[in-house]
Formats: C-alpha cells, sequence, structure tokens
C-alpha cells in the first residue's frame, strides 16, 4: 500500500470517527469532557484572561462543532480542528469588539461636532474614563449597556440580538451597571 493511499485510510477513519463521536450522546460526552479544558485555555489565555469570554467562546466553538460536524474531513486531529473553530471564533470576537469601539467613537465624535459651545471638549477626561470603565467590563454586559443605552434598545430588544431571555438581560443589566459603577468610581447601591 503506497503512503498517500495509508494516509486517505487514516484520514477517512478520523473522519468516521468524529461522525460516531457526535452521533453517540455518551461518546460526545467524552470528547467534550476531554477536549473542552484545552479548547478554553486557548481561548482564555488569547482573551486576556475573561473568563466570560472563554466561556462565551468555548460554547460558540463547540456548537460551531456540532453545526458543521459534516464538513470535518478527516485531514487533521480532531482537536486541531477544534482549536481551528476556536480561533476564527475568537477572530470573529475582536471584530465585534472593534466594531463596538469604533461606533462608541463615532458617537463621541458626532457630539463633539454638534457642540458648538465646548461643552464636550471640556468633558474629554470623563469620556475617557467611561470608555475605560465599559472597557473593563465582560464583553456580554459591555453589549447590554451599549445596546440599551448607545443604541436605545428595550430590554426585549437586547433579548433578541443576544438570544438571552429577557429576565437574564434585566438581571446581566443590573450586573453590568454595577460593575460600571465600580469601574467609573461611583458608589454602588450596595
Amino acid at each position: 500500500m503506497s503512503e498517500s493511499a495509508a494516509t486517505g485510510d487514516a484520514t477517512s477513519e478520523r473522519s468516521a470517527e468524529l461522525v460516531r463521536t457526535f452521533a453517540s450522546e455518551d461518546e460526545f460526552r467524552a470528547f467534550y469532557e476531554r477536549t473542552l479544558p484545552r479548547i478554553f485555555g486557548y481561548v482564555f489565555h488569547r482573551c486576556g484572561g475573561d473568563r466570560s469570554v472563554a466561556e462565551d467562546l468555548t460554547q460558540q466553538t463547540f456548537t460551531e462543532a456540532v453545526r458543521q460536524r459534516n464538513a470535518f474531513d478527516g485531514r487533521a486531529d480532531p482537536l486541531t480542528w477544534l482549536t481551528a473553530i476556536a480561533r476564527h471564533k475568537l477572530a470573529d470576537h475582536y471584530r465585534r469588539l472593534d466594531h463596538e469601539e469604533r461606533r462608541l467613537l463615532r458617537l463621541v465624535v458626532k457630539e463633539i461636532a454638534a457642540d458648538h459651545e465646548g461643552r464636550a471638549w471640556r468633558r474629554t477626561d470623563e469620556r475617557e474614563a467611561i470608555v475605560r470603565a465599559l472597557g473593563a467590563l465582560p464583553a456580554l454586559q459591555r453589549a447590554v449597556l451599549v445596546l440599551h443605552y448607545a443604541d436605545g434598545l428595550s430590554v426585549r430588544e437586547i433579548s433578541g440580538e443576544l438570544g438571552k431571555s429577557e429576565s437574564s438581560i434585566e438581571s446581566l443589566m443590573t450586573r453590568a451597571r454595577d460593575a460600571f459603577r465600580r469601574n467609573y468610581g461611583e458608589p454602588t447601591d450596595d
């Protein structure tokens, strides 16, 4: 048997094995438990040690793996394949963050441009503190505050955007406000 035929057989076997793994709940659970720490660790260290973001991206990775399981062709080890999915989710996350920061900056620039008396320029330090306080929040907390206060969305609309229940959005909003106040230097209700 040639080397390329042996490689093709191994590739087909890895692909078939992953298909079987995703078809069986017990095998998937074992696969998940075996690969979860590696995927979480990979994401955690690349998102600045933000546990909330790492958990979200790890969950997105496994969800995408289940969704794309038939696309796995067996040329790579399943862990390598999962890591590639995690890398794409991480890149998407940073693109979203960049988009949010640019949108916030545009809002600040528009307000400064519309301020003919110069009040906004005097508030530049305050704006920088707001951006820093927002930046220190976990992504979902930052998202609910920005969607609610900058974009004017209701809790129901935010719920639809983020795919979470209204009660979880309200809870997240409460935690986000408290964390923002602490980061900004305002006392909380505690």
